[in-house]
């Protein structure tokens, strides 16, 4: 799963600047996490297509990070992301990000991304949905 990241100047109307682009280019926000720091705001997505949402997002003047995320599912229980975390800890693997995409009570997924992702992945293949390199 590609993840794209997009930092710009905090203003209102941005998410729906952002949206209205994505929608009349007929792109999904399949996730969408904002948080707005400093007079930046910071905007993570998954799209339904993201190499065209990131082209379209550009040509309107918007900066683009585009990376590979890991698609994790984990039991929603108590202590699941705490293993995990400790698993990749011990091996030196820092999470640049992690992201709730779905929750049931059952099951959580994640999407995460870490220092190296190919060890990651090797590290949480018991639970690894998708994987997309850096």
């Amino acid at each position: 799963m590609k993840s794209l990241t997009l930092v710009a100047d905090d203003r209102v109307g941005l998410l729906m600047d952002i949206a209205t682009i994505l929608a009349q280019a007929k792109i999904n926000i399949e996730t969408v996490n904002a948080d707005a720091h400093a007079g930046k705001a910071i905007v993570i997505m998954t799209l339904s297509d993201a190499e065209k949402g990131k082209k379209v997002l550009e040509t309107a003047g918007y900066k683009i990070e585009s990376t590979g995320a890991l698609v994790i599912e984990l039991d929603d229980k108590p202590g699941e992301l705490g293993r995990i975390t400790a698993l990749l800890s011990k091996e030196g693997i820092s999470i640049r990000s992690v992201h709730t995409i779905a929750k049931d009570g059952k099951k959580t997924v994640l999407s995460l991304r870490a220092s190296d992702q190919k060890k990651a992945a090797a590290l949480l293949k018991e639970c690894l949905i998708s994987s997309s390199a850096d």
